[in-house]
Parts: C-alpha cells; structure tokens; sequence
C-alpha cells in the first residue's frame, strides 16, 4: 500500500490531505483531525475540512467525517444526501446523520500507514 511521509511530502497541505484521503479504502471512514494528526499537524482538523470542501473529483470526501462519526460535511455536496448515499453503497451505515459503529469501520491514518 502506498504511505504518506508524515509532515506531508509536499509544502502544500491541501495536496497532502487529498493523497491521504485517496488511500481510504471503501467501506471505511476517517475523520478530519486523523488525517490533520498523521501529517504533524494535531489541532488542523478544521483546516482539513477545509481542504475537503474545494477538493479534486478523486478524492472520496464522503469517507472523512467528523470525530463523533458525524456526517459533518454532508452540506459540501451538491445533494446533502449524496454523502450518506456513496457510504450506504459501500456497506456503512448512516443513522440520523452519523456512522454506525463508528469505531469498527474507523481507518486511522496513522496506524495504517505507519511507516
């Protein structure tokens, strides 16, 4: 599996934050202060949202929730429903607005890809 170097492998974290989010596998989730956490930046979760709201078509934004499990960026789809639809096509479910087990489809970036 393709790794991340910690810190970024650019000097842009936009880009970082998208070549973490696109090693998300299907059926699993992260949240926005994972992904800020594996690149050395601890208390970025609201940056990466950010960076999750204007990113590139390839990215699966809809994997990144909030740290409750929460479907936070729901409203940076064109449908609102869209991110809860491309989980449910993957096999998570989505009750009222939040992932089920939440801990259990979890993907944590730095763990994942520990290098």
């Amino acid at each position: 599996m393709p790794t991340v170097k910690k810190k970024g492998t650019t000097n842009d974290f936009f880009a970082d934050v998208y070549e973490v989010a696109r090693l998300i596998p299907k059926g699993r989730v992260t949240s926005y202060g994972a992904i800020g956490h594996y690149l050395g930046a601890k208390s970025s979760a609201r940056m990466v949202g950010w960076a999750m709201h204007g990113c590139p078509r390839d990215v699966p934004a809809h994997r990144v929730v909030n740290s409750a499990g929460l479907l936070s960026g729901k409203h940076h789809f064109k449908d609102p429903n869209s991110m809860q639809k491309r989980l449910e096509k993957e096999g998570i479910k989505v009750v009222n607005d939040k992932v089920k087990d939440f801990k259990t489809v979890f993907w944590d970036p730095s763990k994942e890809l520990a290098l």
